[in-house]
């Protein structure tokens, strides 16, 4: 992938005071981001967060009509005349 963007004087500045080229810096700055945000993803979920994802799944399962004991063609399609 390639992306042209004009460069911040301050962003170039960091840049120069940590001896980088502007592109390296910025590589580098998108690297620890996304590195930031995949460990926070894959980090093991505790059985309360679980729990509370799957609640939320189920919240209203209680509204969902009960399924007749055949499907037809019919039923999938009463509501489209």
């Amino acid at each position: 992938m390639e992306i042209t963007v004009k460069v911040p004087e301050e962003l170039a500045a960091k840049a120069k005071a940590r001896g980088l080229q502007v592109r390296a810096y910025i590589e580098e700055i998108l690297t620890q981001q996304l590195g930031a945000q995949l460990s926070v993803a894959r980090r093991p979920r505790a059985a309360e967060e679980i729990r509370a994802w799957l609640d939320s799944l189920a919240q209203f399962s209680d509204k969902i009509p009960p399924l007749p004991d055949t499907i037809s063609r019919e039923w999938i399609y009463q509501e489209h005349n």
